[in-house]
């Protein structure tokens, strides 16, 4: 949780949840709530996540859309009945499972890098796992990579996977000079980051916004591109195109966010509520944090509109190798028939339409669903010069 937490102006109170709902001041003795709020500050600093605090005296309701966020995940009611008879004696065991978890989390797992892009953007980039082929997962606009873990952690098997993390959106701060947005911009930091590591050419697979990014790139310099497979990608076109319900209140509410800083801040609650009814659970602590404050928000907005607000077909006909087209039958984020739109435009493009699945689902794919990118990369790689 700590790109969501890094972004919420600290302290972010966190309140015992079980089971859904909050454990009231009054329903257990104050020893255990002493004892929870230690373990809470002891894990919370092995784990550098600053700025939790404990509350007995809020409830789920009295708090920030975030904040209910961060306690629902961690559920620390649970917790209550148990962390109050641990000796002190035995609290070393609770640093040694703390580092046993970080050793096996995404952070370990994958190797960060600060890439400069182009035009000097700094960029949070990642690598994992070791072979002669390299995979570029191009992710989704303004979302921490953890949540394409199971898609590296699948490619890292047998090869090297690299992916970073939005211009502009992580570790920034204040108002400094705002880098690029346009299209142009965020395809050139896909070329950044394969040229720190060292990389002639890839397999490319886009993710959600990430598909239009890759589209783009590929068409630019198709010589680096070794196979390409577009996953539930949220394309723009020239004219007016099909949109789902949820398309066209979130591009509304981006147009009037990216205006201006002041006009982010007047449309913030608004799309933290759009976005915490549409977002399950057990991702919204990765999915909301372009969402966490209104400065985020415009940047991650302006980032959206570079992608959504370029008109993908004039690219298509520059993309010669065959492309693997993914949508489903019921996405309701980004409407299937863009995706149709782009596989019939590629001079070889393969469409594929699952039965379910959006962007969401996306990121929790089962392996059947990552087998299908790896064996279309395996039968239609260009082979390397």
């Amino acid at each position: 949780m700590r790109p969501l937490v890094e972004g919420i102006a600290a302290p972010v109170r966190v309140v015992a949840v079980v089971r859904g709902r909050d454990v009231g001041a009054g329903d257990r003795p104050p020893g255990q709530w002493r004892a929870l709020r230690a373990l809470l500050d002891r894990v919370a600093r092995r784990a550098e996540v600053r700025g939790l605090v404990l509350s007995r005296e809020d409830r789920l309701d009295d708090l920030h859309v975030f904040e209910r966020v961060i306690s629902e995940r961690l559920a620390l009611g649970e917790l209550l009945d148990s962390v109050g008879v641990v000796p002190v004696d035995r609290l070393g065991e609770v640093d040694a499972l703390v580092s046993e978890s970080l050793a096996e989390g995404f952070d370990s797992f994958s190797r960060r890098d600060t890439v400069v892009s182009a035009d000097g953007a700094p960029l949070n980039a990642y690598a994992a796992g070791e072979g002669e082929e390299t995979v570029i997962l191009v992710p989704a606009c303004g979302m921490p990579a953890a949540l394409a873990e199971s898609w590296m952690r699948f490619f890292a098997r047998d090869r090297r996977v690299l992916t970073w993390e939005s211009r502009g959106l992580f570790g920034a701060s204040g108002h400094e000079v705002e880098p690029a947005t346009h299209i142009g911009a965020q395809a050139d930091d896909l070329f950044a980051v394969m040229d720190h590591h060292g990389v002639r050419d890839a397999h490319m697979i886009g993710l959600c916004g990430g598909a239009a990014i890759a589209l783009v790139a590929t068409a630019a310099e198709p010589s680096r591109v070794r196979s390409l497979s577009l996953w539930h990608g949220a394309y723009g076109f020239g004219e007016d195109y099909p949109k789902t319900s949820h398309q066209h209140g979130l591009i509304e509410l981006m147009t009037a966010a990216a205006r201006s800083r002041t006009a982010a801040e007047a449309v913030h609650a608004a799309f933290c509520r759009a976005m915490l009814t549409s977002t399950p659970a057990d991702v919204a602590h990765l999915v909301l944090y372009p969402y966490s404050s209104a400065e985020l928000l415009y940047r991650y907005c302006r980032l959206n509109l570079g992608i959504t607000g370029t008109d993908v077909e004039p690219y298509l006909g520059r993309v010669g190798l065959p492309t693997l087209v993914v949508t489903s039958r019921d996405d309701d984020i980004a409407h299937p028939e863009g995706s149709q739109r782009v596989a019939a435009g590629l001079p070889r493009g393969q469409l594929r339409v699952e039965p379910h699945g959006d962007h969401i689902s996306l990121f929790s794919a089962d392996a059947a669903l990552l087998r299908v990118a790896e064996e279309f990369m395996t039968r239609h790689r260009v082979p390397a010069p």
